[in-house]
């Protein structure tokens, strides 16, 4: 009798899960998730639109003289018409001067007894770099302290005067000049040179500055206050001193990266800021976006080392890479800052 041939056996089916299978499975997956990385670096996002400059502010900024290393505006009138000014601030703040000048220019100050918190309405300042570690400053302030600031006053403070484009300036000492330029508008410098192209302009600071200009244009808040800071160095140490409070959020982000930086505020219905760090590449900005966002979320949730009013600025952070650039927004409502008021 003849034998049947032994039956073949099926071929057996390819698993996913096991095998020459799964790692297809994980090398899919990984080159799915590389290629979604990549054209998230490169796909440019939303912005808020960005308020323009006031047309006085303009041509101020275009007065200034070569480029910027930094240049840093407060609207000081803005902020003390907002309702954040008149609820939220302590009178003992109000009052306080913002910040506390040296040498000739605080004797000044406190002979006029001018208060830049109160007698200030606008101010714009731009430095630069002058050799190794010199910077010399520009700066226009607005406002009604002319009268404290007549002529007879500022020739008994000063060694000499000289006039410039039709100006009279004042030289308190070799470090400062001071010159009234109308009724409610006075400029000062370290430098009489810096001073003179500022009377004197010499082309347009927009056309000859554009890594300022832009910077500018990425400042989204015009009227109360907004830093622009091409320098490098001025960017880190500005950055460090931002998150200085914060040790992790120090430590992370790739701070000493960063090339250039926009800052911006507003304090009307609370506290509303952008934030924009620019670094060299798309690569750089994404792994620093995505190192400050984990190292905001650890802190978020972090019930021991981080404070209640900490978590919830935290928690109204938002952090996106946009191509080079790492933008931080926060809207901080004003009724966190009420309530915490009526705490005390």
């Amino acid at each position: 009798m003849q034998r049947n041939a032994p039956t073949e056996a099926a071929p057996e089916k390819r698993s996913l899960k096991k095998g020459s299978g799964l790692f297809f499975s994980i090398t899919s997956i990984l080159t799915l998730c590389f290629f979604g990385i990549v054209i998230w670096v490169n796909w440019p996002k939303a912005r808020i639109q960005p308020e323009p400059l006031s047309p006085e502010l303009r041509s101020v900024v275009d007065r200034i003289p070569e480029r910027s290393d930094a240049l840093i505006y407060i609207g000081f009138k803005d902020i003390r018409e907002s309702r954040f000014w008149k609820e939220v601030v302590p009178d003992s703040l109000k009052k306080a001067p913002l910040f506390e000048a040296k040498g000739r220019l605080d004797q000044l100050m406190k002979a006029a007894s001018i208060n830049p918190m109160q007698d200030v309405d606008t101010l714009l300042v731009s430095f630069r770099q002058h050799g190794y570690r010199q910077q010399q400053f520009l700066g226009v302030a607005w406002g009604p302290f002319s009268k404290s600031l007549p002529e007879s006053f500022l020739k008994a403070h000063s060694r000499s005067t000289e006039t410039i484009g039709g100006h009279k300036c004042y030289a308190l000492d070799s470090t400062l000049w001071v010159c009234p330029v109308s009724p409610r508008q006075i400029a000062l410098s370290s430098s009489k040179t810096m001073l003179g192209e500022y009377l004197v302009p010499q082309g347009s600071f927009f056309k000859r500055d554009s890594l300022s200009t832009a910077l500018i244009d990425k400042a989204v808040y015009k009227s109360h206050l907004w830093f622009a800071l091409p320098s490098a160095a001025w960017t880190t140490s500005a950055l460090q001193s931002l998150t200085s409070s914060n040790k992790d959020m120090k430590n992370l982000g790739n701070l000493n990266r960063i090339q250039h930086l926009a800052l911006s505020m507003k304090f009307n219905e609370g506290i509303e800021a952008e934030s924009e760090w620019v670094y060299n590449t798309r690569r750089a900005a994404y792994f620093a976006s995505t190192f400050l966002w984990g190292a905001v979320k650890i802190s978020e949730i972090s019930s021991s080392r981080t404070s209640d009013q900490a978590k919830q600025l935290l928690k109204n952070l938002e952090i996106q890479q946009n191509l080079e650039s790492v933008v931080v927004h926060t809207r901080l409502p004003i009724e966190l800052f009420l309530q915490a008021k009526n705490r005390k």
